[in-house]
């Protein structure tokens, strides 16, 4: 069998290639040759997929010493992203009590006030504004500082380390590596410290969980406190960002949020199902550990698999005309852009809460939000793991005097 060369193209901004849905439709397990590793198998049913990321028989430790399929020749992945049950299950079991829907429901009034903080000043300085700049970027990652225990003043340091967590080819493995490097030996400092002085942040709880229950090994220390820091603002910024672009290229759907706040909820998991976020799903691979019959096809024992959440979550057999945005789409939440399974986003529920508040914050307090320069200026990110704006420059209606 002739394997298909993929991925088809470079993805440009939010476009989704619609020739996925073709191979979805007609191919929907097939073998796939990427630029570097193994050949692999592509799986892109919603039903599949979900069984790919659920399913013990497919291992991402098998990953580790194998060629892996991928789409660069630097292989970037380790750490809990690399584990099977039951070492991913005691790793994952330090942090996940953080974030709970009750733990973090507590942090809501705190990034409520911090989003109302960032556009009391985007207001007092009147439009047009960027919003990735003064709102996307610094709402985020407030609010994982604050939970980190990370000093935001020392965001200009780190927000370029973490940004080399997500590259992708915006950085040569060198200078990834390097930066990479800085961000462990700062965040080792920082374990220094809490170690000398304990506190009650989820980094000072990491150091307990090493120092006193033995439940991490240092290195796992310092890795998950870099997942945590490097996803907590990053995916968060870029996803505001592309909520909002996306809201005002569907007019229609940003009047019906403006106009029922309870439909808040439903529409940030439309929103998650409907943007193609990652650039890289292809660069968490699985292995089948045995032959796997799926509904689309079997996947041979030995062989990697390629998830596709992305397609997926246009599957029209989970989500009825899936290309069309629906802010009221019932059975939304059943979206796959937080993953499935052992490693569903451990920081779902906070992402999906800062989206939240992000959201209904910048309609409530901006009427009228619109861009301000024409839709082919903006800038897009290039060579990183998720997608997103550069920038984002808006305008809305002044207040009538």
């Amino acid at each position: 069998m002739m394997a298909k060369r993929f991925p088809l193209d470079e993805p440009h901004g939010l476009t989704f290639d619609r020739r996925l849905d073709e191979i979805r439709e007609a191919e929907p397990v097939c073998q796939v040759s990427l630029p570097y590793g193994e050949d692999a198998w592509l799986v892109t049913r919603y039903e599949d997929v979900r069984t790919v990321l659920a399913d013990p028989r497919f291992s991402r430790a098998e990953t580790v010493d194998r060629d892996v399929p991928r789409t660069h020749e630097h292989h970037a992945a380790g750490g809990i992203v690399d584990l099977d049950p039951p070492e991913h299950t005691r790793v994952r079991r330090v942090v996940a009590k953080a974030f709970t829907v009750r733990r973090v429901e507590r942090l809501r009034p705190r990034a409520e006030a911090t989003a109302g903080g960032l556009l009391d000043a985007m207001i007092a300085a009147g439009p047009p504004a960027d919003l990735v700049r003064d709102f996307a970027v610094p709402f985020p990652t407030t609010v994982i500082c604050e939970l980190l225990g990370v000093p935001y003043e020392d965001r200009g340091k780190f927000v370029r380390w973490t940004d080399a967590f997500m590259s992708t080819t915006a950085l040569t493995p060198e200078q990834r590596d390097t930066r990479l490097g800085e961000l462990a030996h700062y965040l080792g400092e920082l374990v220094a410290q809490r170690r000398r002085s304990p506190t009650d942040d989820l980094l000072g709880a990491l150091v307990v969980a090493h120092d006193e229950e033995s439940r991490l090994s240092e290195q796992e220390l310092i890795e998950l406190a870099t997942v945590l820091l490097a996803a907590g603002h990053e995916s968060t910024s870029s996803q505001i960002g592309n909520f909002v672009y996306t809201l005002l290229a569907h007019p229609d759907q940003l009047a019906l949020v403006r106009d029922d706040p309870s439909l808040l909820s439903g529409a940030v998991e439309e929103l998650l199902r409907y943007i193609p976020l990652m650039t890289t799903e292809t660069e968490l691979p699985r292995y089948a550990t045995v032959d796997v019959p799926l509904e689309g096809g079997t996947v041979p024992a030995g062989r990697a698999v390629l998830p596709l959440y992305s397609v997926a979550n246009r599957d029209p057999r989970a989500f009825p005309d899936p290309a069309r945005l629906d802010v009221r789409r019932e059975m939304a939440q059943a979206q796959l852009g937080l993953g499935h399974g052992a490693h569903h986003c451990v920081g779902a529920q906070l992402a999906r809460m800062e989206l939240q508040v992000a959201l209904g914050s910048l309609l409530a307090r901006l009427p009228g939000l619109r861009l301000a320069v024409p839709e082919e200026e903006l800038r897009w990110k290039h060579g990183m793991a998720t997608r997103g704006l550069l920038g984002l420059p808006v305008t809305w209606d002044a207040p009538s005097s």
